[in-house]
Parts: structure tokens; sequence; C-alpha cells
């Protein structure tokens, strides 16, 4: 879209754009007055905040820090009309904040302060021209709608980043793949298994094979109860995976009821190495790899 800029405005700003147009001189009245009167308005917002007992867990300094920095991007983006720099700052902020615990209704919160402190300003200083007052206002909500989104946005996004990460990580602790020597690798899994963390497993043991030169993997499913024939397929295509990788897998520990469903969904048994509990999948690759039991002392 064709961008029109006069020299009077404070930035460019789209054609055809009705709020724009009318709100334009208003707004850059509203931004001087703003400027003018940031240092108490500025200090009104960090005490309220502080009152109201959002981002507790944030120093007085911390919070006046990050009100500056919220206030300036702020007012910029009122005057600006563009809301690039308010992003990438209610994104860095985000990041800082999310790990210390700060909750998106504390975020939500401030910035409903913050406009509140502005809108109070405003009524103070035009309240003797009630026309006037309503115009600024005109000017000023649909704005300040704007920038109460897309903070808000930013930091939703980033918070579900987050706890996208977290479930990541949360599920590769729950299936480590261990390597317990030379070309052997056991992984034991524990718990339900669905879809995505049948996917996350699979990608996780193929990493692990391809990192390790496994040649043999034992899959111990002991610690699981059952699974869905979505599930035991995709275990299948794990084992036939790991081998075009050149991997032998043993799968130890199947319940019976797993076994009922790699029955029904017609599985070739032939493909499948399985022995009964996890010792004796790893005597079994160990002998696959070439190894001997020695027995010593008494025992010989």
């Amino acid at each position: 879209m064709m961008e029109v800029v006069t020299p009077s405005d404070p930035a460019p700003r789209r054609a055809n754009d009705p709020y724009l147009d009318a709100a334009v001189p208003l707004l850059r009245e509203l931004v001087t007055h703003l400027r003018d009167a940031r240092t108490e308005l500025r200090e009104e917002w960090a005490r309220r905040i502080t009152a109201s007992q959002l981002l507790a867990v944030m120093s007085r300094d911390e919070i006046f820090a990050e009100a500056t920095s919220v206030y300036d991007n702020y007012v910029e983006a009122l005057e600006t009309g563009t809301f690039e720099a308010l992003q990438t700052y209610a994104r860095s902020l985000s990041e800082r904040i999310i790990p210390r615990g700060v909750e998106t209704h504390e975020v939500v919160g401030i910035v409903l302060l913050l406009r509140d402190v502005l809108a109070r300003s405003l009524f103070t200083k035009y309240h003797a021209d009630f026309a006037l007052l309503n115009r600024i206002l005109d000017a000023y909500e649909p704005a300040a709608n704007r920038i109460a989104i897309t903070v808000a946005s930013g930091f939703v996004q980033e918070r579900e980043r987050t706890i996208r990460e977290q479930q990541e990580a949360i599920r590769e602790l729950s299936t480590p793949v261990l390597q317990v020597r030379g070309r052997l690798l056991i992984l034991p899994i524990i718990g339900l298994i669905d879809r995505p963390r049948a996917r996350q497993l699979t990608e996780q043991l193929l990493r692990a094979i391809r990192a390790n030169r496994a040649k043999v993997v034992v899959i111990d499913v002991t610690g699981v109860a059952a699974m869905d024939s979505t599930v035991a397929n995709h275990l299948v295509q794990t084992v036939d995976a790991s081998r075009l990788l050149g991997a032998t897998v043993i799968v130890s520990g199947l319940s019976p009821e797993i076994a009922q469903t790699l029955v029904q969904i017609g599985v070739d048994l032939a493909k499948m190495n399985t022995v009964g509990d996890l010792q004796g999948g790893i005597e079994q690759a160990e002998r696959l790899l070439g190894y001997k039991v020695v027995l010593t002392g008494e025992n010989v």
C-alpha cells in the first residue's frame, strides 16, 4: 500500500487511513503534552504499579526503569503510528520477566494502569474545554487500544514460546537415551506415550544412533501400561527407521496389552526382536555386539 509523507506529519503514515487522517493533529498535541509531563506521569505510573502489587518480583528501581522504557516506547507509538519498536521492546521485556514468574494479568494490568494515568492527565489538562477533551480522547483511545493489544500479545506469544521450550525439555528428560557401552544404547520409556511424545522419542533416538554410531538399541517399555494402535505403529516405524541407520532394535518389557495391540494392527512379528525384560534385552544386545559374559569367583 502507498505511503504518504507530508512535512507536518511526525512520521510516514498509510494512505486512506481515516483514523490517522483525522487524529494526527490531535495526537501531535497529545504527544507534546505526554513528553512535557513525562517525569510526573512516569513516576505516578510506577507508584501505582507498586501500590497495585503488580510486578511484585521486581524491585522499585527495576519497575521504574522498565516503566521509563515502556512509557517512551508508548509515546513513540502514539507519535509515529507504528508499533515495530514497541513490539520489539515488548518481546525483550517478556524474555526478562517471564522467567521470574510474572503472569499475563500483571502485564495487562500495568498497561491498563498506564492508560488510566494518561487519561486522567488529559482530563486534568483539557477539562475546561469539554469538546476538545472529547476529540483528544477519541484520537487517543483507538491508539491506546492498539498499543495495549501489541504489548499483551507480545507477552503471550513469548510466554507460549517459553512453555513450548519447557515442554520439549521435559519430554527429552522423560525419554533419555542412555549409552551403556560402545555401540549400545538403551531407551527406557515410562508413562503414557501420546502421538507428540512418540514423534519426539523417534527423533531423539535416531539422532542418538547417528551421533553414537550405535549398532544395537534396547527400547524398554516396561513402564508403559498400554498404547493405542497409532502409537504402536509409530513404535514399529521407529524400529524400521533405526534399522535403516544400521542399528538393530530389541524391544523389552512388552505388556500383554501392548502385545495384543501389535498383533491386532498386523505387525510382522518377524521384524520385531522382543525379549521379556530389560536385563534380557541387554544380554541379547551384548551377544549381538560380540561380548561374552565370564563368571568369576565362587561362581566359576
